[in-house]
């Protein structure tokens, strides 16, 4: 593929967007936009209690324009967000201890359920694939999840409580209703539903005495066929991990995750982000202003896959790097939110 050729590829701002009083924390492609002649749609969450709204002018145009804020919901940071997989709703996490479902109506969105229930600030929010499931994650310590019932209801069905400290991020398999979530406590944890008892269980630790991060994990997110899983953590690294596939779409929740690699020196500041391209580029947000790509390298060892730095874009934006997130319709157009209160939109291109 000539996109991982590493010294034929330029990542370009394509887009500066701004309104956001305050820092931006999270962001979230609309997965039923960008592609069959329908304008991309973004959305982005900030400390100024706000989402935003962002719509593609055109689809032909790169160019997007500030369509909804989403404002007098939520009395705290808005922490992330994320849409259902129909890209008819959106769930919006926020400090003030609630997530909020938000729908369209007209051209304006409007709050049609509040979910309440996290002792404190929510950090993370996502639905499974098939947006019957919504899981939230807080700094209590749990994560919840919560069934999708007819009228905008939402029947939390299981706290899940294993982790011992804040947990930063939750995040559904991209093909099967098996739970990621990663916390201050350094692990990432497996979590599935036992199909004798219908209760919700952790089927696996990922943590240091398993190849696992050393210090707080903030983030995760799957490739397209869902085999592999990439973590970043305030230990500098990012590592990827692999699980048999066929074992886990059979229903075989026990199969377990496995590390395949670590990729340090790359990064001195705390990585916040990374998100994994349908095309296998995985790009990073840390606290050194930088974005960073990375493809899987043609020397396999006998030892796994490795990955090669694709490359680094400086000073990407003036302060920490939040979010970086890819387009789901493989245009190679990235998006990226700080602290600075802007988001940026950047297109991956070969020089060839």
């Amino acid at each position: 593929m000539p996109l991982l050729e590493e010294e034929a590829l330029k990542l370009s701002e394509v887009q500066r967007l701004e309104g956001h009083t305050d820092r931006v924390w999270g962001l979230a492609w609309n997965p039923a936009t960008g592609a069959d002649g329908v304008p991309a749609i973004l959305a982005s969450c900030s400390g100024d209690k706000t989402v935003r709204i962002w719509q593609q002018r055109s689809p032909s145009s790169i160019s997007f324009d500030c369509k909804a804020v989403l404002e007098d919901r939520h009395d705290r940071t808005v922490r992330s967000c994320a849409w259902s997989p129909s890209g008819k709703q959106l769930a919006t996490a926020s400090f003030d201890a609630t997530t909020a479902i938000w729908e369209e109506n007209g051209s304006d969105f409007e709050c049609v359920s509040t979910l309440e229930g996290h002792e404190n600030e929510v950090k993370s929010v996502s639905w499974n694939a098939s947006g019957s499931l919504l899981a939230t994650c807080s700094r209590d310590k749990c994560v919840w999840i919560w069934e999708v019932l007819p009228g905008n209801e939402f029947d939390c069905v299981s706290v899940l409580t294993g982790h011992t400290q804040d947990v930063k991020m939750v995040q559904w398999h991209p093909t099967v209703d098996v739970l990621f979530s990663c916390s201050y406590d350094n692990t990432i944890k497996v979590w599935a539903e036992d199909g004798d008892s219908d209760d919700w269980r952790c089927v696996q630790t990922l943590s240091e005495s398993n190849s696992g991060h050393t210090s707080t994990v903030w983030a995760l997110s799957f490739n397209v066929t869902g085999d592999n899983m990439v973590t970043c953590s305030d230990d500098l690294t990012i590592k990827v991990w692999g699980v048999d596939i066929i074992r886990l779409q059979s229903g075989d929740i026990n199969a377990s995750w496995c590390h395949l690699c670590t990729m340090s020196g790359y990064h001195d500041r705390t990585i916040f982000s990374v998100h994994w391209s349908r095309e296998g580029i995985i790009a990073t947000g840390a606290a050194d202003d930088a974005i960073r790509l990375f493809g899987e390298s043609e020397d396999h060892s006998a030892d796994g896959p490795s990955y090669k730095l694709l490359l680094k874009k400086e000073k990407a934006h003036a302060m920490d790097i939040n979010s970086v997130q890819w387009s789901p319709t493989g245009n190679m157009l990235l998006a990226s939110a700080s602290d600075d209160g802007t988001i940026k939109i950047w297109k991956l291109e070969s020089m060839q």
